[in-house]
């Protein structure tokens, strides 16, 4: 990470994830850049409504003001705008008086190749192919989908994760798919003592627990949660490698397969990742959802 962001939890997320951008897009897909990039000047005044990640973003540089002295969460802009038709989403955060100063405007191309300049912990998009793009270059990544959710009102914070192939590597999740569940569970069961492999959310997991410690335990603003598929006796190889990490989640949710949707409403999730559409699909009408193209379930997408 770079020298002058120290500890920080770094955060980058493209414009349209920040900020609703729909009717713009659409001209750049049906009329092409140059006509979307003189849309954008002609509506640099008109203030763009919150996006999908908006609140989550909100809600994570209020930690800042939580914690007093030097800002320990940065969120940074990453955008395939140009700095000139860019210029509408800074007024728009501005506007919103979101404290994000750094940003990369790309003019067209993939802006990922900036994440590890940056030192980010998770970039959040809603292009896929700018997502595993991070995601190969060992960020953790997510696609933001396109919900219904309401966002949660409160102070808090909170995030949840899958298990194998998001927090996990996906090596547990390769045996299942090619020889069942009770192959996995035997050996589940027989490497309950051997800590998982790192998946690609891990390392902002520790940076969330990281920021987490600065809190009193009884007054922390963040909260997570694992909301897994897996059950006994599954659960174990998962408690001893978080345990080997030194990481603490809050609450662990082993579902054994049932849909995950109505558990992340009544966890009251700010933000959900997972690598399979199908528990995506369960969660983004409750939730903030966000896919993660990686492992065995995306390797034929």
């Amino acid at each position: 990470m770079p020298k002058n962001f120290g500890d920080k939890l770094v955060i980058a997320i493209s414009s349209r994830a920040l900020f609703n951008l729909d009717d713009s897009h659409k001209i750049y897909e049906e009329q092409g850049l140059e006509s979307y990039s003189q849309y954008q000047v002609d509506h640099e005044d008109e203030i763009l409504a919150p996006g999908e990640a908006f609140p989550l973003v909100k809600k994570l540089l209020r930690i800042n003001e939580k914690l007093g002295g030097e800002p320990r969460v940065e969120v940074i802009l990453l955008s395939r705008n140009s700095a000139d038709s860019g210029l509408r989403v800074f007024n728009s955060i501005a506007h919103h008086q979101l404290n994000i100063t750094r940003a990369a405007f790309c003019g067209g191309e993939s802006p990922y190749r900036y994440v590890t300049a940056f030192g980010c912990h998770l970039f959040l998009s809603t292009n896929t192919e700018d997502v595993r793009n991070a995601l190969e270059h060992g960020v953790a990544a997510a696609t933001l989908i396109s919900s219904g959710a309401k966002n949660r009102s409160g102070e808090e914070l909170r995030f949840a994760f899958d298990g194998d192939a998001v927090l996990f590597s996906d090596e547990s999740e390769r045996i299942y798919k090619k020889s069942g569940l009770e192959a996995f569970t035997e050996n589940e069961k027989a490497a309950a003592r051997q800590p998982m492999h790192d998946g690609p959310f891990k390392n902002f997991l520790q940076a969330l627990h990281s920021l987490q410690s600065e809190f009193p335990a009884k007054s922390c603003p963040i909260r997570t949660a694992l909301v897994t598929a897996r059950s006994a006796p599954a659960h174990e190889r998962v408690v001893r490698t978080l345990r080997a990490w030194g990481i603490r989640i809050d609450e662990s949710l082993f579902l054994g397969g049932l849909d995950k949707g109505e558990f992340l409403k009544s966890y009251g999730a700010d933000v959900f990742f997972d690598d399979q559409h199908r528990h995506c699909e369960s969660a983004k009408s409750h939730v903030a959802t966000g896919h993660v193209p990686h492992g065995v379930a995306n390797e034929d997408m």
